[in-house]
């Protein structure tokens, strides 16, 4: 990354910029090889070399996770109604690629009405074909430019530094008037992420009143009234917003969250599945889809999402066994015991090697035996997966709760009750607040006859995950941080579950205010908040710990390294 003085004249800076456009690393997206290579040669006018293409959405979001990316230029539609403002909305929401990315959409003119409806929706820039170089080149200087502009605030958002970066558009608003609206918006979603929704609220307001059809700014004036408990203002504001805007896909999760907390899981399924029409391959949304119509007993829709989901994941980087493992839990529960030892035989196939997919195999072969009432098969495919998980135990795969859900329901099934109940119990513990994971629990308990021993277990589960916690809390109340931080630093190590680490982590960073800076305990502490921040790193609770971090370490001096994809950039510190 170059590095630009602001002061300079406007001349200056974007005569600088041109200058600097070689040394970009640059993504081409689009189908068509022809269209590519003019791309290419375009950019190589412009003394662009370091050019990647990718002709699918799936091929762009292996790329992005292996290189960083300065410039990425989309074509509007990509493949199978897949556009570039969708694989942006899916780039961000899982942060693979930076907020100093510039990120270009390209588009024919004929359809210039649906790039100006979502113009403000993400794309740094967009231009209409025919263009020529120098239209190319301005778009990409100026979106540069505004990119240096407001760099100091993205790099302090990318890094997790809210605090920052709020007092970096006070900053900013206060110096230099000409991206004041971009400022507003950044300004109004930190306060949301930092849960000042009151604050938020009222910026989102201020930037509704410059400009009205502003969709961004509605969306995050439905997030404020969420936040303040205001749900059914929310969901009147954002409802409207996909009338005006049904392109607007983020808003369609928004709502359905927003309906799932309020116990609408089936108008909740119907405005994903709206969402999903619009834009039909996108996995995570169908992954969601099929999590949410198990639910509701919808099994032929969970069966169309997960079929869909392996189908658009299968063979990248992305797919997991996860992935298998809810479509053949869907064939079992509609009596389809081929189908779901077709899957078994899949996983076998496609994660040839991985031990993970082989637990995967047995699981559903056990599974399929109980219910073909081969009692002594499905004891035998049991016993290989618990031998085989016992040999993975240090290397769990991220996304394995279903499947541990499937082997419990397989120990039942075989009389191993007491395993069964462990795993249920772990798994519960760790997910206390995931409504997902737990329905998945739940139906497991229902179908061996068992509803109230389920209940009991997880009443169970939350007593003694309230009664750990509360121990360290009431600790650090009379305190006792040293005392607090140990026995929270138990419960994390116990139960790993998203509540336990933060307070692990809060427990830690407050000891090390009080009793002066130890290196090795803040490295604990860390290793707390990245556990947390895998898990959801935008929950409320994780990042009031990585501010309480960065609070601490300004206290002593010590320097916080900012920008997680870059560890050589020695200057980005702040203190």
């Amino acid at each position: 990354m170059f590095t630009i003085n602001l002061n300079k004249s406007t001349d200056e800076l974007l005569h600088k910029i041109s200058e600097d456009l070689a040394r970009k690393n640059v993504l081409v997206v689009n189908q068509h090889a022809s269209e590519r290579t003019a791309m290419r040669s375009m950019l190589a006018t412009l003394n662009l070399s370091s050019i990647d293409t990718a002709t699918r959405s799936a091929e762009v979001l292996r790329k992005v996770q292996k290189k960083t990316y300065d410039i990425i230029i989309a074509d509007y539609y990509i493949d199978d109604k897949r556009n570039g403002q969708q694989l942006l909305e899916e780039l961000r929401k899982k942060r693979l690629i930076l907020l100093s990315t510039v990120y270009m959409i390209v588009a024919s003119e004929r359809h210039y009405h649906q790039i100006a409806s979502v113009a403000e929706l993400g794309p740094d820039s967009y231009i209409v074909r025919p263009f020529t170089v120098a239209q190319l080149q301005w778009r990409l200087v100026r979106a540069i430019y505004k990119k240096l502009c407001l760099g100091t605030i993205l790099e302090y958002i990318d890094s997790g530094f809210y605090s920052e970066a709020l007092r970096a558009c006070d900053s900013l608003q206060e110096k230099d008037p000409l991206f004041h609206f971009d400022v507003l918006r950044f300004k109004g979603e930190i306060l949301n992420t930092l849960g000042r929704y009151q604050e938020a609220a009222q910026v989102f307001s201020q930037a509704i009143g410059i400009v009205s059809s502003a969709p961004w700014a509605h969306k995050g004036l439905a997030m404020a009234y969420r936040g303040l408990g205001k749900s059914k203002e929310a969901e009147v504001i954002a409802m409207k917003l996909i009338e005006d805007f049904p392109e607007y896909l983020a808003v369609y999760d928004f709502i359905a969250s927003l309906m799932e907390e309020t116990g609408q899981l089936s108008d909740a399924q119907e405005i994903l599945q709206r969402a999903s029409v619009i834009s039909p391959k996108n996995s995570e949304r169908l992954q969601a889809i099929g999590n949410i119509a198990v639910r509701n007993d919808d099994l032929d829709t969970a069966e169309s999402a997960y079929e869909r989901v392996l189908k658009y994941r299968r063979g990248s980087s992305i797919c997991s066994v996860e992935d298998y493992a809810n479509l053949s839990r869907v064939f079992l529960s509609k009596g389809q015991v081929d189908s779901a030892r077709k899957i078994a035989k899949d996983v076998l196939r496609d994660k040839q090697g991985e031990p993970h997919g082989e637990l995967t195999a047995h699981v559903i072969e056990s599974l399929c035996c109980s219910q073909e009432g081969l009692a002594s098969e499905a004891k035998e495919a049991l016993t290989k997966a618990l031998a085989l998980r016992d040999a993975l135990r240090d290397d769990t795969d991220k996304t394995s709760q279903g499947l541990t859900i499937d082997l419990a329901h397989a120990c039942f099934s075989a009389g191993e009750e007491k395993i069964a109940e462990d795993l249920l119990s772990k798994i519960m513990a760790e997910n206390h607040e995931d409504r997902t994971v737990l329905s998945q629990v739940q139906k497991v308990f229902t179908q061996i006859g068992k509803e109230r021993i389920g209940q009991t277990l997880l009443a169970r589960v939350e007593s003694e995950i309230v009664s750990l916690n509360n121990r360290g809390v009431k600790a650090a109340q009379k305190g006792d941080l040293k005392s607090s931080a140990q026995m929270l630093i138990d419960a994390a190590e116990q139960v790993p579950n998203l509540q336990f680490l933060v307070n692990a982590a809060k427990a830690i960073f407050s000891l090390l205010d009080e009793s002066g800076w130890d290196g090795e305990m803040a490295e604990q502490g860390l290793r707390y908040l990245k556990m947390a921040k895998e898990k959801d790193p935008l929950d409320l609770k994780v990042i009031s710990a990585g501010e309480l971090y960065h609070q601490v370490a300004r206290k002593y001096g010590v320097n916080v390294w900012m920008g997680e994809r870059d560890p050589g950039a020695g200057e980005n510190y702040a203190k």
